[in-house]
């Protein structure tokens, strides 16, 4: 009996040694491919208010996209993937941070009306661009901002060394490019006035400065975020793109062509961006990200499958939206993976797929392993999703969730109660918990309150 012992424990120690040691060697085989030559160029594309399903790749049956199909379909698929916030400004703020927005100033949208913005930018955040800068990396945004107006807020006081795009929240139209008759379109800090859609404008923008001599040489790395206005309302797609759409769908409402339209237009602009990359490689390879800030609009036709509700909501159609990450050599045809994940962990992911080491007091954490391991289970991850809003719906009070693993806290509404779910078992969000699990409710509802203090240690206003 104890020889079978010892057999059985060192067969044991073999095993849980060979399992490292594969671990390991996967590590070692992606730090190669990566290093085996300069470090990549990084794009990252931030679509707005793109819903959960509206992607023919991802289930939207009445929709063309095949460039970023083509993408998805070489990249790794982010299955669970979670915006920090289910609006506009919030979650950019994450992206670019890698920490949750409350603790960077932007507990909400930020707007042109003091009175009814909610963020102030922190001035001493380090972000995505300054730190792939301090590795030598060209930077540049392109297209929307939505992370303050004032100069101190401009993109180059925040790690970019270009900015050609438009500051503020939302366009009232897609062609003259004004909110609220002010014009926000910027080359670096100089006030202009392009002509044409800005989709149009903004895909060849990214366009132009891809084959841009210095970035064109290759003798730098380059990052460029490009974060697009579409399909984010006005929906007003281009006349052409419109009455294709409605040609080939001859059963589609005329809102839903409206969006499907302004969503397909801005997938050919992707495309042309895509096809720039492929054509300017100078010797580096580029690793690509592509996602939206939160869930679709309903009320304007969007499609979020089958997830409760949309933009602006804590129920997961208002924070699940598409994402995938696409690193070539290493990212494999339609991989996928079901790991949950928030837009807070893509400057982790990013600065360590370069071969540097995140800064920062980060809530985010880096997603490197599933390129190797899409199927690895993370430990149980705390999730906080915090906004604050004014106007009649929500009285300068904030609406928040916590998700920790699959079980999830919903107060969605100042004047609703609490709400549970598990998604593991309930996706869709409709049979709430709060009576049934009362512990686990309180234990969370604790969570969240230490939370939004920490949060609150930031000021916003």
């Amino acid at each position: 009996m104890l020889v079978r012992t010892d057999s059985l424990a060192a067969n044991t120690l073999y095993s849980r040694f060979t399992a490292a040691l594969c671990l390991i060697l996967a590590f070692a085989s992606i730090d190669l491919q990566l290093h085996a030559a300069d470090p990549p160029n990084v794009l990252l594309i931030v679509a707005d208010d793109l819903g959960f399903s509206d992607l023919s790749c991802l289930g939207s049956s009445d929709m063309r996209t095949p460039n970023l199909d083509r993408l998805f379909a070489k990249s790794l698929k982010l299955d669970r993937f979670y915006a920090n916030c289910p609006v506009c400004s919030p979650t950019r703020a994450s992206i670019l941070t890698g920490c949750n927005p409350d603790r960077v100033g932007v507990p909400g949208v930020i707007r042109t009306n003091p009175a009814n913005s909610w963020g102030n930018f922190s001035p001493i955040a380090e972000t995505l661009p300054e730190q792939l800068g301090a590795r030598g990396y060209l930077t540049s945004a392109i297209g929307k901002w939505h992370l303050g107006l004032k100069d101190e807020d401009h993109p180059l006081n925040h790690g970019f060394e270009s900015f050609h795009g438009f500051l503020g929240d939302m366009m009232d139209d897609y062609y003259n490019h004004l909110r609220h008759g002010v014009n926000y379109m910027r080359r670096d800090r100089e006030e202009i006035k392009p002509k044409g859609h800005a989709t149009d404008l903004f895909s060849q923008w990214a366009v132009n400065w891809i084959n841009a001599p210095d970035q064109n040489s290759g003798d730098q790395p380059w990052f460029l975020y490009l974060a697009y206005n579409a399909p984010h309302t006005p929906i007003q797609p281009p006349a052409e793109w419109l009455l294709k759409v409605e040609n080939r769908e001859p059963e589609i409402t005329t809102k839903r062509a409206r969006l499907v339209a302004l969503i397909e237009h801005m997938d050919f602009g992707i495309g042309k961006v895509l096809d720039a990359v492929d054509e300017n490689k100078n010797g580096r390879d580029t690793v690509i990200v592509f996602t939206s800030d939160n869930g679709g609009q309903l009320n304007v036709g969007a499609n979020n499958g089958p997830l409760r509700d949309g933009k602006q909501s804590m129920y997961e159609g208002g924070l699940r939206i598409p994402g995938c990450l696409h690193v070539p050599g290493v990212t494999t045809s339609n991989s996928q993976t079901a790991a949950i994940c928030c837009t807070a962990d893509i400057l982790p992911t990013l600065i360590e797929i370069v071969g540097g080491e995140p800064k920062g007091d980060l809530d985010g954490i880096s997603l490197k392993l599933l390129l190797s391991e899409p199927n690895h289970q993370w430990p149980t991850r705390e999730l906080y999703f915090v906004r604050r809003e004014g106007g009649t719906r929500y009285a300068g009070l904030s609406i928040e969730a916590v998700l920790q693993g699959e079980l999830k806290l919903v107060h969605n509404l100042p004047t609703q109660s609490f709400e549970l779910y598990d998604l593991s078992v309930d996706p869709e969000e409709k049979n709430d918990l709060a009576a049934k699990r009362p512990k686990e409710l309180a234990r969370m509802i604790q969570r969240l309150q230490i939370h939004l203090q920490r949060g609150g240690r930031m000021p916003w206003q």
